[in-house]
């Protein structure tokens, strides 16, 4: 069983990717950690309580982490996703607590007390908590056996600008962090995302799946996606945090190259902009792995398969 640690912005995005962790057997979620991103951290605390609560899960604890980038104003998406995260469908009020201790040193405890290389960390919200628990213990990177982002772009460009994608563009300084700390780095940009796009048919299976889960989540995505189809046309919105889950349960679905990656932190025409040396050229140390491609059916079986398990 894979023990994994959530560090996360939802987004209905990132709570199907939550719920698929949830949902299966072979992995223990050994806490999740809100971040400031598509909105601000008292919706995305509160969110993770809300998707917890759905899931009937209080017994995994829930923490709180930075309130705002490290070195530059707070950028959201409440143009996509509604002012709380979570529009298209009034979740009740969570009861549940958020634990008082702030996510970074939350992240650095598991690490540090368990046998090294043997907790996974699932990032789809900007690295903010990641960057500051490397900052306060070094020795972090190099126990945790992998970080998956859900962040970046390579040939798509940006979604947030021409060249920079959201995840990467709210922090790129905590992005530059994490990249150069020597953690391995599994790092899931837009190019593989638009490939699993959430289709009519497939918010069908979410809505006919016979729980209280899936239709709520069919709802949640119909209002967010909605975005997307105007932007990028019908059936060909793309499906984001979730590959950082399955790629912990199904690695083979996917595919990439290990490279190097750098973060663009002072241009104010590329900031956040992920330079992904795809050939080589500069001889620079690799330290991602970067995906390129998946398989969609799969991946969405996979999903499907963790949600059929949920209340």
């Amino acid at each position: 069983m894979k023990q994994v640690i959530i560090d996360t912005d939802p987004g209905p995005d990132d709570g199907v990717a939550i719920l698929t962790a949830l949902g299966s057997p072979l992995i223990e979620v050994l806490g999740i950690c809100a971040v400031a991103g598509n909105v601000p951290l008292h919706h995305t605390a509160r969110n993770v309580r809300k998707i917890l609560e759905l899931a009937e899960r209080q017994d995994v604890k829930a923490f709180a982490g930075a309130e705002a980038p490290l070195a530059r104003p707070l950028f959201t998406a409440e143009y996509v996703h509604g002012k709380t995260g979570f529009d298209g469908y009034d979740l009740p009020e969570p009861t549940m607590p958020i634990q008082p201790q702030h996510a970074a040193d939350f992240i650095i405890q598991e690490v540090m007390s368990r046998p090294a290389k043997s907790i996974t960390i699932c990032a789809f919200g900007p690295l903010t908590n990641l960057a500051m628990a490397i900052e306060r213990d070094g020795r972090v990177a190099g126990r945790i056996d992998q970080i998956v982002w859900m962040g970046g772009a390579l040939s798509e460009g940006g979604n947030v600008t021409p060249a920079a994608e959201f995840n990467c563009y709210v922090d790129p300084e905590a992005a530059a962090r994490v990249l150069s700390s020597g953690a391995r780095i599994v790092m899931m940009p837009l190019d593989v995302t638009h490939k699993a796009h959430v289709t009519a048919d497939r918010i069908e299976r979410f809505r006919t799946m016979g729980n209280k889960v899936g239709p709520i989540f069919a709802r949640l995505l119909t209002y967010a996606k909605r975005f997307d189809w105007q932007k990028y046309g019908a059936n060909r919105a793309p499906m984001h945090d979730p590959t950082t889950v399955v790629w912990v349960l199904r690695p083979e679905l996917f595919s990439g190259l290990p490279v190097n990656v750098e973060i663009e932190t002072n241009s104010p025409l590329t900031t956040g902009m992920t330079v992904i040396d795809w050939w080589g050229v500069t001889n620079r140390q690799k330290n991602a792995y970067v995906v390129r491609d998946v398989d969609a059916e799969s991946f969405y079986d996979v999903i499907f398969e963790s949600f059929g398990r949920l209340p």
